[in-house]
């Protein structure tokens, strides 16, 4: 099973918000994530802004539409 780590980009740099995520919605209010074992969380106003597969890692940015 391969899980991701996500983390948020801020200006200052990057904080992770969550591990172990298994899925990953990306909704009109931001992007829900959920794990195994937790509540899917509401990333409210994020955009995904890039995905590493070899690293298992998604990064998130604030305040972009889905169109950037």
């Amino acid at each position: 099973m391969c899980q991701m780590r996500v983390m948020m980009e801020h200006t200052s740099g990057c904080e992770q918000i969550m591990e172990d995520v298994t899925a990953l919605e990306v909704t009109p209010g931001g992007v829900v994530l959920s794990s195994l074992f937790e509540e899917p969380r509401l990333i409210a106003g994020a955009a995904v802004k890039k995905i590493d597969f070899m690293a298992t890692v998604v990064t998130l940015c604030e305040g972009a539409g889905p169109h950037g």
